[in-house]
């Protein structure tokens, strides 16, 4: 395509600018002159993103949370949505960030401006009554799961499934012996990765609870290490002060800066908390368990609306209890270190995990950012 075209976007996590950079990689192949704006985080602004704000401003979870930052985020919002109105882009493509995307969306779809929503929200899982707004608010969504189309297809949503771009990076058999190299880690000794969360107020409800569980775990496996990806200075300055805080800074423990991939190559088991990298463990192909907490009122917030048995994505996408879950109160160090060292010890886990994520990812590697691409490029033709 040529021609100048503007795309603003906004992705508020780190697993959103992951995606969006892929995104915008992919629409700059078919329209090199194309202008890309918003807020996003140093993946996005990397592949040409023009940033007005950083995505750690939107990088909030849970209810309680949200609004003790409410004020700054809906200020954000408004200042976004005025100078979008002023200027109005080609398109504008929310990515993930339901709560804060879709109002703007609203406001942007009614001024005539395509919107296009990546990332369903999960309407599977709880607030199922968000689907009639988000027939408001969209022009389009993209789904990264192969059951989510019928869902806006029943309420006459236009929507696309993508697959998971996760699925695309991640190799089918990813190799187990080159990440410990590239780590320094020997290959026949134990190894634990624990991903306590892309952001601080995770690690806030998070830190102790995985510190206390490795520490748990060291007593059983005194030769075994434990490696920490995290993906910004603040989390890892927010995990290295709780590591000092609660006695554990002795532990057999590496601090990564990012290096998720490698570290959940390199692992035999994997302590995760839900979100987007229980997906990236699967992918991985490794046994897990995972674990949430956050404060009181947002659980009890959740709760009432949760509408399935599982938040782990690999059992939502399995249908079942593939890997355990231990959310708020069960998840105690007693309770996670026990249930890891049964999935490490136990020889036949591996191999059935294996199976079962080996199906998983091929049915969700699906080319995503070409596939996203190509449902947004005859917007851009149509908007010219």
């Amino acid at each position: 395509m040529t021609g100048q075209f503007t795309i603003a976007m906004v992705a508020g996590e780190a697993s959103g600018d992951l995606l969006a950079s892929h995104l915008i990689e992919a629409l700059q192949a078919h329209m090199p002159e194309g202008r890309f704006c918003g807020i996003g985080g140093p993946k996005m602004q990397r592949a040409g993103l023009d940033a007005w704000w950083p995505a750690e401003q939107l990088a909030v979870r849970g209810y309680v949370e949200v609004l003790r930052h409410y004020r700054e985020i809906s200020g954000i919002r408004r200042q976004l949505l005025k100078r979008l109105l002023a200027d109005p882009p080609d398109v504008f493509i929310g990515v993930d960030a339901p709560d804060f995307n879709l109002w703007l969306e609203t406001r942007l779809k009614a001024a005539g401006i395509p919107t296009i929503h990546f990332v369903s929200p999960s309407v599977w899982a709880w607030r199922a009554g968000r689907i009639r707004h988000i027939a408001r608010a969209v022009s389009q969504m993209l789904c990264l799961f192969p059951f989510e189309p019928a869902i806006y297809e029943k309420h006459g949503i236009s929507v696309r499934y993508v697959g998971h771009p996760l699925a695309d990076i991640i190799p089918l058999e990813p190799d187990r012996n080159a990440a410990r190299g590239r780590l320094n880690l020997e290959q026949d000794g134990l190894v634990f990765a624990l991903l306590p969360g892309s952001r601080q107020s995770e690690l806030h409800y998070m830190a102790r609870t995985f510190i206390e569980t490795a520490q748990a775990l060291n007593k059983r496996h005194p030769q075994a290490r434990f490696l920490v990806p995290l993906v910004t200075r603040e989390t890892r300055t927010s995990f290295e002060n709780a590591l000092w805080q609660y006695g554990a800074q002795d532990l057999p423990l590496t601090l990564l800066f990012g290096h998720a991939h490698d570290a959940l190559a390199a692992a035999d088991g994997v302590l995760v908390a839900s979100g987007t990298a229980t997906l990236e463990a699967a992918l991985f192909k490794k046994p897990m368990v995972i674990a949430y907490k956050m404060s009181p009122w947002s659980w009890r917030l959740m709760k009432r609306m949760h509408l399935q048995p599982w938040v782990g994505l690999p059992n939502i996408l399995a249908g079942r209890f593939v890997v355990p879950e231990f959310l708020q109160d069960q998840a105690t160090p007693d309770n996670l270190a026990q249930a890891l060292a049964n999935l490490v010890a136990d020889p036949i886990v591996p191999g059935r995990l294996f199976r079962v994520f080996s199906a998983l990812h091929q049915q969700l590697r699906q080319n995503t950012a070409e596939q996203a691409a190509a449902s947004i490029l005859p917007m851009l033709r149509h908007a010219t």
